[in-house]
């Protein structure tokens, strides 16, 4: 497929409503640097997460959509702020009390507690490369650390140093008494011992590029701002950051939209326009409390890949960014199902309807054939009335209902048929609960048994679901729905289920008929 520009400067979808910001940005040309750069931060002070690969997935997004909007280039920084100071010792890690006598320490110079690394800091750098490369993203790894040392954050930081007054003007308001007491944007390293300072600044001299500071032993010390000598606070390290690297576009979650406020002011001072900004919503656990990484409750991306695949994560970071979403195990079958549905019907759309189909936007314009005739909640029904533990168990149902289907010829299938029996060992099978049948679902199963078996040996799902329709109209339920529930609950041991006529098909006739058979008989559960 040929994008046409046309469509894609009409295009509602929220990617492409983010990428004309920057074309109105550079309507009159590029910018200096040739290039339009979004960036997207990380704090490795632990390992990567599911925000992590949000935060990227979305940015590659947008990035994806101004490519279509325009022939500027662009680049993708991923950012470690691996320069900042160990404030505490992660509950994940090994040797914890190793790590303790390291609090404060720059990231890079913490011992790396796994024993594979440089340091703490370069570990998690592996590990967040990684993580990015695994799911095919292209992006430029960036280091705090080496920028700093490198001496690429100098002429920011003597910025920083000449507007420090009006800097502290921004800040101070933002902090709670105490804090802004010893507040200064400038963290001295310690030249005696490594650590990161978070110490007053006593004396400001702009001229000479120095700082002197109250040291922890009340001595004073002066020092220049460059070189990696000092690094700077979070917020105004942010800005700085900005306005050093030009950075173009960077989107946050909703809880730091003080931070962004703060950071867009200072990056002004500093003589630089703030990058276009994103606030997405933040994600909520089973309960409706907001995901943390120190409580650690919410849904992890490896949970997430166990029982499903990457495609189906990226759709749920794509659907509605600025609305909170509960982002746990139950979400995961209805995102596989949606995310098949939108790549099977990509292919018979006008090119103004591809770009507003999510496929689009997680496969980059491009969606691949892996469209199954199966859906996850089929599968996941199957492996459930089968018991499945093993690919085999469920390739012979399907090997029936679809001959031509294997695990060689159908390798998105065969992965499915693989996540849908982790699911159901992990997340199914210790809930099932059947219901025995009621004398009116009795009275209707009994009726789907006959007429089930005067079915002819051909039919087909859709011959198999109008009988499982015309069945419920006959008995006095007070609307369908409460018909279907009823065969989930007898049959399936669960209050949601798929499409009736569709599972017969694929469990076959006959085996659905010894189903209906166990529930009137009361076998199941």
């Amino acid at each position: 497929m040929t994008d046409n520009r046309t469509y894609a400067q009409a295009a509602r979808a929220w990617p492409f409503e983010e990428a004309r910001k920057l074309v109105e940005r550079y309507k009159s040309g590029a910018p200096k640097k040739g290039y339009v750069l979004f960036e997207t931060g990380y704090g490795p002070s632990g390992l990567p997460h599911i925000g992590t690969f949000g935060e990227v997935v979305r940015c590659t997004m947008v990035r994806q959509a101004f490519q279509r909007l325009s022939d500027i280039p662009t680049r993708l920084f991923a950012f470690s702020d691996d320069m900042d100071g160990l404030r505490k010792v992660p509950t994940n890690v090994p040797n914890q009390e190793m790590l303790q006598k390291f609090i404060g320490m720059p990231l890079t110079k913490v011992p790396d507690p796994f024993g594979t690394h440089e340091s703490f800091g370069h570990h998690n750098n592996a590990m967040l490369r990684g993580f990015l490369d695994g799911f095919g993203f292209e992006y430029e790894f960036k280091s705090s650390t080496e920028l700093y040392q490198a001496g690429v954050f100098d002429q920011g930081l003597l910025d920083v140093l000449r507007h420090y007054q009006e800097i502290m003007d921004v800040m101070l308001p933002s902090l709670r008494e105490e804090r802004a007491a010893s507040y200064s944007p400038f963290l001295p390293v310690c030249r005696k011992t490594g650590r990161v300072l978070q110490v007053p600044v006593l004396e400001t001299n702009a001229d000479a590029g120095t700082i002197v500071y109250q040291d922890e032993d009340g001595s004073k010390v002066e020092t220049p701002v460059t070189g990696g000598h000092c690094k700077l606070q979070w917020k105004p390290d942010w800005a700085m950051r900005w306005h050093v690297l030009g950075v173009d576009y960077e989107m946050s979650g909703k809880d730091l939209i003080p931070s962004v406020q703060l950071g867009n002011k200072i990056c002004n001072i500093l003589g630089s326009s703030p990058p276009e900004g994103f606030n997405y919503e933040l994600f909520l656990d089973e309960k409706g409390q907001k995901i943390s990484k120190s409580k650690g409750n919410g849904l992890s991306v490896e949970e997430w890949l166990e029982y499903a695949p990457p495609e189906s994560l990226a759709l749920f970071m794509y659907q509605k960014p600025r609305a909170a979403k509960r982002l746990y195990f139950d979400v995961i079958p209805r995102a596989v199902d949606d995310y098949l549905t939108f790549v099977e019907k990509f292919d018979a759309e006008t090119p103004a309807q591809k770009l507003e189909n999510p496929a689009w936007h997680i496969h980059n314009g491009k969606p691949p054939k892996t469209a199954s005739a199966l859906t996850y909640g089929i599968l996941l029904n199957l492996a459930s009335v089968a018991n499945a533990e093993t690919k085999d168990t469920l390739w012979g149902f399907i090997s029936k209902y679809q001959p031509d289907a294997n695990p060689t010829s159908k390798p998105f299938l065969d992965k499915l048929v693989g996540y849908a029996i982790n699911y159901y060992r992990d997340h199914v099978k210790p809930h099932k609960k059947f219901k025995a049948p009621d004398d009116m679902e009795r009275a209707a199963l009994t009726d789907l048994l006959a007429a089930l078996e005067a079915a002819p040996e051909s039919a087909d799902a859709a011959e198999l679901q109008n009988i499982v329709f015309e069945v419920g109209k006959k008995h006095p339920f007070p609307e369908l729905r409460a018909w279907f529930k009823a065969l989930y609950e007898t049959l399936l041991g669960q209050e949601t289920g798929p499409r009736m006529g569709s599972f017969f098909a694929l469990y076959g006739r006959n085996n659905s008929i010894g189903l209906i058979r166990s529930a009137l008989d009361g076998k199941l559960g």
